[in-house]
């Protein structure tokens, strides 16, 4: 039996001494020299004790080093579990407290934090920092090359990627190695992706949309990339003229229309600019295709689930939809509430079925049952329509979710922070219209009057528990929450009411 995600993203590559992987200003790496790191990190991993089914923690700065990380523990036949750059230390120890993974690989500037964290729940730390120094890739290193590839079938599991949950506590989806790669190979198809292109990757790659949909297709198509640190809407427009295409969350596309030297004449080379993660608004679709010539093609996805649906590479690009439901997966809306199917047009929540629908989260059996229908379809809390020529719309999302600059953010994880503070009786978080990340969380709180209490100390008092992509960009206090006549907080009447606190 063969390794089945790893053999089909880099195995059929290992002599290929085409460029992979080019850092402007720094290293390039082809798929041979990335096979053979990935090939070190398994001997590496292997010689820690990690064995086929053991979890890998990684926390790390994006680099060429990580990807390889990445590889190795597939090839290894490990499981990836990818933690945000921005978790801070009291997150981190729910997540390896929950995955009890065998090696943690955390950056050198996190080391005396983590080292306690990895004691408490008996896991080897690792370090690994953004320009490859660390105590991991010393060993990596030193480990040979050449390595047997550990055998996985298409239901085994590749990667657990921890999505947080409404009551605050973090849910770890268990993808399969047939999750990953079925769904990158639809794409790459759907997408036109060929060994001709070029991928702007500015993504982070702790996430589905930068490493299992952006690096992943690229590794299956043998096209080449474009590495960014991060996000820098000048470095971007300096190497567009190299590249045929680009990934990116909706702020990516604001930021650029903000750039001057962002022009027609610069964006005429590429073919495709993809946009996900996060809502697109019409406004920006309309504002970057008038400037550009060029519809940003939209798609829905989910950590759960890889991705649903994707607007047409031939065909209407249409703005505020989310395109066609993808060759495989079966898309319906039913009645949130007894799950009868709806026709055209109607409102419901959105429910998916498919190879790249996710195996269920991880040690929780009854999360998984009550999140499926009987029939198989994932309900993914999402609500939207289908209309008549076949177009996904999404109109709202279930459980109060916020996405903001492409990550989600669960409200009640950040309400209890600011419910258990001396001097606030309550309060509610929203996601309203923002410029630049598509959603700002927003903290509505009401004091009790036991003391003064300022947006200040409130946003002091969280920070360090909170990443910052969490924490609210406003607080404000009023006297009371709105609420309907059975009690529960009406946020949708918050939404409306501060929709332009932002401007525009």
């Amino acid at each position: 039996m063969a390794n089945h995600l790893f053999d089909r993203l880099l195995g059929h590559q290992a002599t290929e001494d085409k460029i992979f992987i080019d850092v402007p200003g720094g290293r390039k790496i082809s798929f041979r020299t990335l096979h053979q790191e990935s090939g070190q990190v398994a001997n590496a991993l292997i010689g820690m004790g990690v064995e086929p089914g053991d979890r890998v923690a990684v926390q790390v700065d994006k680099s060429p080093e990580a990807l390889a990380v990445y590889l190795g523990v597939v090839r290894a036949g490990a499981i990836f579990l990818p933690l945000n750059t921005a978790y801070t230390p009291s997150e981190v120890d729910y997540f390896i407290g929950n995955a009890a993974p065998r090696v943690f690989i955390g950056a050198p500037a996190k080391e005396d934090a983590l080292e306690d964290i990895a004691d408490a729940h008996d896991c080897r730390l690792e370090t690994l920092a953004a320009d490859g120094s660390g105590s991991f890739w010393e060993t990596v290193a030193a480990a040979e090359i050449d390595f047997d590839t550990v055998a996985r079938g298409p239901d085994d599991l590749a990667a657990i990627l921890y999505t947080s949950g409404t009551t605050g506590r973090s849910k770890g989806a268990m993808l399969s190695h047939d999750n990953l790669y079925d769904n990158s190979a639809v794409l790459k198809d759907y997408w036109g992706f060929t060994s001709d292109d070029v991928l702007l990757h500015a993504l982070p790659i702790y996430h589905t949309h930068g490493l299992f949909v952006a690096t992943n297709i690229c590794l299956l198509a043998g096209a080449s990339m474009i590495f960014f640190a991060k996000f820098d809407p000048d470095a971007l427009v300096a190497e567009m003229p190299n590249a045929t295409s680009m990934m990116g969350v909706p702020t990516f596309y604001t930021r650029l229309l903000r750039t001057p030297s962002f022009t027609r004449e610069v964006a005429a080379p590429m073919r495709l600019f993809i946009s996900g993660s996060a809502p697109l608004l019409a406004e920006t679709h309309e504002q970057f295709s008038a400037l550009t010539g060029h519809a940003i093609l939209e798609r829905y996805g989910m950590t759960e689930t890889n991705m649903n649906t994707s607007n047409p590479y031939d065909g209407d690009r249409r703005a505020g939809t989310v395109g066609f439901p993808l060759p495989g997966v079966e898309l319906r809306v039913a009645d949130p509430d007894d799950g009868s199917v709806l026709g055209p047009n109607e409102i419901g929540v959105i429910e998916v079925k498919g190879s790249n629908v996710f195996k269920g989260y991880w040690q929780m059996p009854e999360k998984t049952a009550e999140e499926f229908r009987e029939d198989g379809f994932f309900i993914t809390g999402d609500l939207g329509k289908v209309d008549a020529d076949g177009y996904v719309t999404i109109v709202g999302r279930g459980k109060d979710l916020v996405i903001s600059g492409g990550f989600n953010v669960y409200p009640k994880e950040i309400e209890e922070k600011i419910d258990d503070l001396p001097g606030v009786l309550e309060s509610a978080v929203i996601g309203v219209p923002h410029p630049d990340f598509g959603e700002g969380v927003t903290a509505v709180v009401v004091a009790d009057g036991s003391r003064d209490i300022s947006d200040a100390d409130i946003a002091a008092a969280i920070s360090s528990d909170l990443a910052a992509f969490k924490r609210p960009k406003q607080i404000i206090f009023v006297d009371e929450l709105p609420r309907n006549t059975m009690g529960k907080v009406q946020k949708n009447v918050l939404r409306d009411r501060y929709a332009d606190i932002y401007g525009d």
